[in-house]
């Protein structure tokens, strides 16, 4: 059934061509063509222009076509027939293709064994001829008892004797001998006491040979007859070897040289057989290896060679072999490439093939191969020709149910016609859904806006524990409803409480040494932690998660000393990711006067990243397996998007995963100084003096605690358990908190003694923590506000601590002296927007229509800022902004003098719609930017703070507050 759907497929897309093909040429008709050719020059752009519009206004009619011309079923049916036999020619071109391909590799297959075999000839012949080489010892023999002696202690007899027993280290040699130089002034003396006379080297028939009719040698300077000789070649006794041109030549470059080398092939002496001889020069004394020529030739005593009969040792050779029948070998001196000589075999015909490998005879100025051909010529390819001939069996199969298929597609074709069209039915339903969806979030923000507002302004006053619960979880609410509506948007954000539903450990750490005051893009960091921790809540069930925020310096110098974390040393006693390895490959932090460099680390105990998945963790959409998309949910796009954002921060991104221990991410980002006051985070004189004892046995857990409860000005102690541990004299100021743990774990072997006048508060991951204690609960993450609140609580209230927020001395005075104008028609999120302005001490105006803003914006105004909501009646905000710009630009111009400031007023919109449409639709209506509903004090706050100046247009910063 798949292979109809395969063909199914190809006559799909034959179809689809036509299809196009037919339309284009049915829109564009020869007239216009004609006419457009006609028409100047000069309208060239309007005859592309108008050959456009024709094109795309019938582009819609090419569906049409298709069917009325291509998808008839007489076009199928004469189409079929042509793609039928497209078919045939193509099976008939397979079947071809695998026969010369399964032929080739036969073929190749033959080759590889010819090669095998002549290479393992080749490797014996040569293994052969080195050990030959090696063994010709008759030089120490030489050396030692002939020039050695005075007289020799040698003669013919011992030299034939000797050589004889070891012929058997020598198996391709036909025989040994020695020559021994003679000097032309030492000839007669010579000749006299060896009785014969040196004769000249003269090639003669085996039957022929007689030592006494050979001619003397010619007189040359110096000669080299031959002394001692084995008695397979004894015949060459008193042969001068200097007589010989081949010989001559070897005997010179032995001598040069110092090792041996070989002739060319000759014929041998009597046998008239072709060989080789191989020639060493015996030296009266050791030479260095570095001796020049001239000093070896000095040295020189004679000459030692080694003769081999070529063409009666390869026969030996090959008759080991039992295969030797089945391929023919041949052996070259191919020194002299142009004219090779042969030294073994016989011509045979061509049977294809011939293989070639290379001898090495150690003598590297002679070049030896052997070439090997088989005997017999190759088989018929029986496997090539039965699968070509059931490749077109195959295709004859494939056609008969051809026209099956064809049936099968014109119904698949109409049922897919049928379904295009409820189709587009569904998109437009889903057109108005997202239409629908997007004007309810709408309509939901702007009461939120309100609630939320006044949450928090309701947060500002003197409130009980209880209360601020009932208000904390209404704004938990709040903001749940507020994330489901940007879940509708697309804009996906962690779900608020997620690991304390888990009962997960979540803690945070800011070093010290950062400051509370940065420039950079809050956005981007934001969402870059949200992104990091949204993934370690997702996938962590148990243990902790761990944000820690330092300057990068500390971390690098840490670098060496640090070592990987032990499973106690981490905040929920479960073995973690070594962070250390997660900023590895990080580059140099550069040192710049005017910019500071933040390292986060995100540190968790989840299911970690599978080895083989790491690599393409930051590719968008990927994910892990199919099973996470499932289980978890997700698009596989926010670790990309993180990684981005990092890289507009300058930063890097990077982390250090284990299978089912957990994942540690890690990245930089780059921030500027300012000069914004900081904010205190000391409290007043309620906290100073007293002192927290925190008792936790796990040393980071407890450093993360002793971190916030320091920010409130107090002593922190920090000890293991509730045994043996006693409380100072002073006990009224001091203060426990016991982790829950700690507590369940201490309360089996001992109990609290009460008589303590000292206050205990119980930590705890969840939102319903232990309650039978009866002892106060704060729940983790902890936070200065919460702490606050509950010493104020424990301290019996008082008016200087409001709702568990540190007082912050300079935050009533950030916008003091500034006057912002609040433009909305809605009356509740005035008053939101003008009570957060005023909680940092600005001049708030509010005015409930676009017209007021303009009147009360006409320079020269006193305004630092405006907000303004862009959905009012009568004029909305795009407009209002539009005409304060005109009026603004209007002033400017009429001003001569450069020195006076031009006007230039910040407004920001005010807007529950958060799509980039409406975004691009502020900034090109003049707007500076804007803050979406519903929004918090801090937003307005830092809003006014980027735009800061009433007169002068400045660049926007960026403030992120720690």
């Amino acid at each position: 059934m798949s292979f109809i759907h395969l063909i199914g497929f190809g006559l799909k897309v034959g179809h689809l061509l036509l299809m196009l093909c037919c339309s284009f040429l049915s829109v564009i008709s020869v007239n216009r063509f004609t006419n457009c050719i006609e028409m100047k020059p000069k309208s060239g752009v309007k005859i592309w222009m108008k050959f456009l519009e024709i094109f795309s206004g019938n582009a819609c009619k090419i569906h049409h076509h298709y069917y009325q011309y291509i998808g008839s079923r007489e076009v199928r049916k004469a189409w079929s027939r042509k793609l039928l036999i497209l078919w045939f020619v193509f099976g008939t071109i397979l079947s071809l293709w695998f026969f010369w391909y399964l032929r080739s590799q036969a073929m190749e297959k033959r080759k590889e064994t010819l090669a095998n075999m002549c290479d393992e000839r080749a490797r014996m012949l040569q293994d052969q001829f080195n050990v030959s080489m090696n063994h010709v010892q008759a030089s120490i023999l030489i050396s030692t008892f002939h020039h050695g002696k005075n007289p020799s202690a040698i003669d013919q007899d011992t030299f034939a004797r000797y050589t004889e027993r070891t012929a058997f280290e020598r198996p391709l040699t036909s025989g040994v001998a020695y020559a021994v130089r003679v000097l032309h002034s030492e000839r007669e003396e010579f000749e006299k006491q060896h009785g014969w006379s040196i004769k000249k080297m003269t090639p003669v028939n085996k039957d022929e040979y007689n030592p006494e009719e050979l001619e003397p040698s010619p007189i040359q300077q110096e000669y080299a007859p031959v002394i001692f000789a084995q008695d397979t070649v004894a015949h060459v006794i008193s042969l001068d070897m200097m007589s010989g041109k081949e010989d001559r030549e070897n005997v010179l470059r032995a001598r040069a040289l110092g090792k041996g080398v070989l002739t060319a092939p000759l014929d041998l002496i009597k046998s008239n057989r072709l060989g080789v001889i191989l020639t060493f020069a015996v030296y009266k004394r050791d030479l260095p290896s570095n001796a020049t020529p001239e000093e070896r030739i000095e040295a020189t005593d004679g000459y030692l060679g080694g003769v081999f009969d070529i063409e009666s040792l390869v026969e030996k050779l090959l008759q080991q072999l039992a295969s030797k029948q089945t391929i023919y070998v041949n052996v070259f001196d191919t020194t002299n490439i142009s004219n090779p000589i042969s030294m073994y075999g016989t011509n045979v015909l061509d049977t294809g093939l011939q293989h070639v490998s290379p001898l090495n005879f150690g003598d590297p100025s002679r070049k030896h191969e052997m070439r090997c051909r088989f005997k017999q010529k190759p088989p018929w390819q029986i496997l090539a020709i039965s699968t070509a001939f059931g490749i077109i069996v195959i295709t004859l199969l494939v056609g008969h149910i051809f026209h099956a298929t064809v049936n099968r597609i014109a119904k698949v074709e109409d049922d897919y016609h049928e379904m295009s069209e409820l189709k587009i039915r569904a998109e437009a339903a889903d057109v108005a859904k997202s239409q629908f969806l997007a004007t309810v979030s709408h309509e939901i923000r702007t009461p939120m806006n309100g609630v939320l507002g006044m949450l928090d302004m309701l947060m500002d006053t003197v409130l009980d524990v209880t209360q601020q619960d009932y208000v904390r979880t209404a704004q938990a609410s709040g903001k749940a409803l507020v994330s489901l509506i940007n879940a509708v948007l697309d804009q996906a954000k962690i779900e608020s409480g997620k690991s304390q539903e888990k009962g997960i450990e979540l803690a945070v750490y800011i070093s010290e040494k950062v400051p509370e005051t940065l420039i950079g893009d809050p956005g981007r960091f934001r969402q870059i932690i949200t992104n990091l921790m949204g993934n370690s809540i997702k996938f962590t069930e148990k243990g902790h998660i761990f944000v820690t925020v330092h300057l990068v310096e500390e971390v690098m110098e840490s670098i060496g000393v640090e070592t990987e974390p032990s499973k106690k040393d981490t905040l929920s006693g479960l073995p973690v990711a070594d962070r250390n390895r997660s900023w590895e490959g990080f580059r140099p932090a550069m040192g710049i006067s005017d910019s500071i460099t933040l390292i986060v680390s995100v540190e968790d105990t989840g299911i970690g990243i599978p080895t083989e998945a790491q690599p393409r963790i930051f590719t968008p959409f990927m994910q892990v397996g199919p099973s996470i998309s499932r289980i978890h949910g997700g698009t596989g796009i926010g670790l990309s998007i993180s990684k981005c954002l990092v890289n507009l921060m300058n930063g890097e991104i990077g982390f250090h995963s284990i299978p089912k221990i957990g994942s540690t991410f890690t990245f930089t980002a780059v921030f500027g100084f300012d000069s914004i006051p900081k904010v205190n985070g000391q409290s007043k004189s309620e906290f100073r003096g007293m002192k927290a004892i925190i008792v936790d046995p796990r040393h980071v857990r407890a450093e993360v605690s002793r971190y916030h409860i320091q920010r409130l000005g107090m002593k922190v102690e920090i000890i293991p358990s509730l045994i043996n541990n006693s409380v100072s004299t002073n006990a009224s100021k001091v203060i426990f908190l016991i982790e829950e743990d700690v507590l369940d774990q201490d309360s089996r072997t001992t109990t609290v003694n009460h008589k303590i006048p000292a206050k205990m508060f119980l930590l705890t991951n969840s939102i319903g923590g232990s309650w039978k204690t009866g002892l106060p609960v704060i729940t983790k993450p902890l936070r200065v506000s919460m702490l606050a609140a509950a010493l104020q609580r424990a301290m019996g209230g008082g008016s200087s601590v409001r709702n568990g927020e540190v007082p912050k001395v300079s935050l009533s005075k950030l916008l003091v002296g500034r006057k912002i104008l609040v433009v909305d028609d809605n009356n509740v999120n005035l008053r939101v927007a003008a009570g957060a302005l005023k909680k940092y001490g600005a001049e708030v105006v509010c005015a409930d229509s676009g017209r007021k803003a303009i009147s009360l914006l006409e320079p020269p105004h006193s305004f630092d800022a405006c907000f303004m909501d862009i959905q009012m009646p009568e004029m909305d905000g795009f407009e209002a902004t539009r005409m304060i710009r005109e009026v603004e630009y209007s002033i400017n111009n009429r001003m001569q003098n450069g020195n006076i400031s031009k006007w230039h007023v910040p407004i920001l919109a005010m807007t529950a719609d958060v799509i980039q449409a409406t975004h691009e639709q502020c900034i090109n209506s003049g707007m500076d930017g804007y803050v979406s509903k519903p929004f918090e004090a801090n937003q307005l706050y830092q809003e006014v703070f980027w735009k800061r100046g009433s007169n002068s247009s400045r660049r926007k910063l960026d403030v992120v507050t720690i």
